[in-house]
């Protein structure tokens, strides 16, 4: 058993600011020393790389992992958090939308309420306080009082006006004595945040405005006490969970890695390892050849939209990635990486070639065209396992398939389920060894995934020599 201090930071609603009270926390604590293991609720990819990188600490960034109330399971869930939250001095969990939003209007499935139950963490409440002083303690009534179950320790108000209005509300909440104010904090458009899509902009470590972290960590400690905060909260018993002896690594299986393709989530690639696959990382953007002697590829998501121009020049790769893909050993592939697999991408700036492996073409559309979880259901074997395989994952993306080229005659091998029942339309796309879609799975969901990538690599391999 360790004994760790740990909360969850929840919104009244999406864009109240909890990201960026989330960062500023988690810098105010990181340069305090001390350790912070930080988490996101939700499927999001581009808060937890901010999250890393506010964490840093003298052995550099640290890698935030999802929680999911959908995707996973409660026992996945409360695993996941033990095995990373049990070895550090506090644990820092980011919600999704509003503290009760989830995938129903009844259920608190998939919500940040229905996570800090699961883990039996207290909630700090983020209020948008703009044009409200004592309406704010009405609305901090209602979710106190909301589910029961839940414990509200505190709120912090933000985008407060002045010490006058802070007044105001703090006298508010003499009210509600039972969720004491642990901050006010002032409007601040400088530390505001680049947004693109749905979220904020990926981080970039080494871009110029790294200092942010640190901006946020001073702005978040002129509005609250944060060792006041830390000493309000109560200690959470946590247990690590078994970690078997690890073994040697039995494939190589080449990740793609850089600005373009960045979204992965973080328990894939543990569970990867842990199956026996050597992740060995490479730039489509700055590498003109594979690395050495690789069994398999996992191409995960990103932005490559972004960076068309620069993958398509680089033709040396590309047709190195397809000649591989040719080749019959596994390569894994979703959304960005699908994209990077077809024949091209086309955006406002033009038409781009890709790898030519999938023969459709991606196109950039003005507003997304898909959001929301998928289950997915197998109707034939692929490198993730055999026919009747399921998993659990989500898809956000502004391109599309044209409906010209090769769609008619590839190979969907994916039954999609969504929220409201069957996804129409083809999914799951297979090309020898080859598997492409535009969801991005949680290996967690399943485990026998990665297991089934390993051998599928080893397989290859062993046909080989």
């Amino acid at each position: 058993m360790a004994s760790v201090k740990a909360f969850v930071i929840a919104g009244t609603h999406s864009g109240c600011g909890k990201t960026s009270i989330s960062l500023g926390l988690m810098a105010a604590m990181a340069r305090r020393g001390m350790s912070v293991q930080p988490f996101k609720c939700g499927p999001d990819f581009i808060d937890p790389g901010h999250h890393a990188l506010a964490c840093a600490g003298k052995d550099g960034p640290v890698p935030s992992h999802n929680l999911d109330g959908w995707m996973l399971d409660r026992p996945s869930n409360i695993e996941i958090f033990n095995r990373y939250g049990s070895d550090c001095d506090v644990a820092v969990i980011e919600g999704v939308m509003g503290l009760f939003d989830g995938i129903s209007g009844t259920l608190d499935d998939g919500s940040t309420a229905q996570m800090a139950k699961f883990l039996g963490l207290p909630v700090i409440l983020v209020v948008d306080a703009r044009s409200m002083a004592r309406s704010a303690a009405a609305l901090v009534s209602g979710y106190s009082r909301f589910d029961a179950d839940l414990n509200i320790v505190g709120v912090i108000f933000n985008r407060v006006g002045g010490p006058s209005h802070a007044e105001l509300l703090r006298d508010a909440m003499s009210l509600l004595p039972g969720v004491p104010v642990l901050g006010c904090l002032s409007r601040d458009e400088s530390i505001a945040a680049e947004s693109r899509h749905l979220g904020l902009v990926t981080p970039d470590r080494d871009g110029p405005d790294m200092d942010r972290y640190q901006r946020l960590g001073d702005w978040v400690e002129k509005g609250v006490s944060v060792d006041g905060l830390l000493a309000a909260l109560p200690d959470v018993e946590t247990t690590p969970p078994f970690t078997p002896v690890p073994q040697l690594p039995k494939v190589s299986v080449g990740l793609a890695r850089d600005n373009a393709f960045c979204f992965y989530y973080e328990e894939n690639l543990h569970l990867l390892r842990e199956a026996g696959a050597r992740l060995v990382e490479f730039s489509p953007l700055a590498d003109t050849r594979l690395p050495d002697e690789l069994d398999g590829l996992y191409l995960g998501g990103g932005y490559p939209e972004l960076y068309a121009f620069e993958l398509g020049q680089n033709n040396k790769l590309r047709r190195e990635i397809k000649e591989f893909c040719e080749s019959g050993r596994p390569v894994y592939a979703e959304c960005g990486g699908f994209m990077y697999l077809m024949n091209d991408i086309v955006t406002g700036r033009g038409r781009y070639a890709m790898s030519g492996v999938f023969p459709i073409r991606a196109e950039m559309a003005d507003r997304f065209r898909v959001l929301g979880y998928r289950e997915i259901v197998t109707r034939e074997a692929t490198v993730l396992g055999p026919a009747g395989l399921s998993a659990r994952g989500h898809e956000f993306h502004y391109s599309f398939i044209q409906e010209e080229g090769g769609l008619a005659d590839l190979d969907a091998v994916y039954d999609v389920t969504g929220r409201k029942g069957p996804v129409e339309g083809p999914e799951g796309f297979r090309a020898g060894n080859v598997l492409g879609s535009y969801v991005h799975l949680h290996f967690a969901s399943n485990p026998e995934i990665p297991e089934a990538f390993v051998k599928a690599c080893l397989e290859r391999a062993a046909g080989n020599t």
